[in-house]
């Protein structure tokens, strides 16, 4: 390889102007007010307030260093990649996903890289974690067992048996994420699965961890849209939309028929005063027509269209029950009743 070649490789392999950008938006640079000596040479400057800043040109090269390491692993299952912290959890998880690696997030079974009676029990050849702090079990028993560990590391954190330190802030959700999403960008490109001139696709609010709260407001709305969309295809399957208050308009007529108890057919009325409606019947069932009756006429002459009349003139109910008239002849001697 030639000067020149190696001196693009080295520009290709340099933060871009947007990177830092969003390291700074995201307070990557921002350690703690602690300060192990191990981490002075990641330090660029100490704050008024006490704070020390980290120097991001040191994160982003051990960075590259760290996807160097991850991409020699032939396997992507023998690298490991747990996280004790909740705010790292997610992306972790995340960068597993994608990378191909094996994720343990939550907290560490102690046993997990020694024990091998254990179920959970794995033989990683590269452990990534989160805080050596937090992570401090799996840091032991990976010095145990000889795995190379690569951690994110604050200015509090102990380097002792970390072998691939990257200074950066490892305590919010903001800047975990953005680590580990560059982190697996650089991996991408490295494996050579995508070209550092092309536009990344996942944007980096995947990685980033989210409380209950804000999946509850991310998922609400997407259960209102099915909700609306089920209840959209209910009416549909009825008649749907204008057509079902189309016809519902045609029905009018029903509730007018059902006001003066007719049970349907045309309109009618009744008046209880004047004992006047407006109906046609034909042997005692409703039709529709318009008739009108007096009640004064009706006791008079009786009408057959109410009820039959016998020859004497007496008005006989026709939903009453039949009974034969009495006659004297048909008297049995024995018995004094009808035969």
């Amino acid at each position: 390889m030639s000067f020149k070649e190696q001196a693009d490789l080295l520009t290709q392999l340099q933060p871009t102007e947007e990177d830092v950008r969003k390291m700074l938006c995201a307070g990557v640079h921002m350690g703690t007010r602690n300060l192990v000596s191990a981490m002075k040479d990641y330090v660029y400057r100490r704050q008024q307030d006490g704070v020390y800043v980290i120097n991001l040109e040191r994160t982003w090269q051990k960075l590259v260093l760290a996807a160097r390491i991850i991409v020699a692993v032939e396997n992507p299952q023998d690298v490991v990649v747990l996280s004790g912290r909740e705010q790292g959890q997610r992306p972790a998880l995340k960068f597993a996903t994608y990378t191909g690696c094996k994720a343990l997030p939550g907290r560490f079974t102690p046993g997990t890289f020694t024990n091998q009676i254990q179920k959970q029990f794995v033989e990683p050849r590269l452990l990534i974690i989160t805080d050596p702090l937090e992570d401090s079990q799996a840091l032991r028993e990976a010095a145990y067992v000889n795995i190379p560990v690569i951690a994110f590391c604050s200015t509090d954190c102990n380097l002792d048996f970390v072998d691939c330190c990257i200074p950066a802030s490892n305590k919010g959700k903001l800047q975990l994420g953005l680590l580990y999403w560059l982190l697996y960008r650089e991996v991408k490109r490295l494996r050579g699965e995508c070209s550092r001139n092309e536009a990344w696709e996942e944007p980096v609010d995947l990685f980033f961890h989210k409380t209950q709260e804000e999946l509850d407001q991310i998922m609400r709305p997407k259960e209102k849209e099915e909700e609306e969309a089920v209840a959209g295809d209910d009416y549909a399957g009825v008649g749907g939309g204008d057509q079902w208050e189309t016809a519902v308009d045609e029905n009018d007529g029903w509730d007018a028929a059902a006001d003066t108890g007719l049970g349907g057919g045309d309109a009618g009325t009744f008046d209880a005063g004047t004992a006047t409606a407006a109906v046609e019947t034909t042997g005692g069932i409703v039709t529709g027509a318009a008739t009108t009756y007096d009640a004064a006429a009706y006791e008079a002459a009786p009408v057959d269209a109410w009820g039959a009349a016998d020859d004497s003139g007496a008005y006989v109910d026709p939903n009453a029950a039949y009974e034969p008239a009495f006659d004297a002849t048909n008297v049995d001697a024995h018995d004094a009743t009808p035969w």
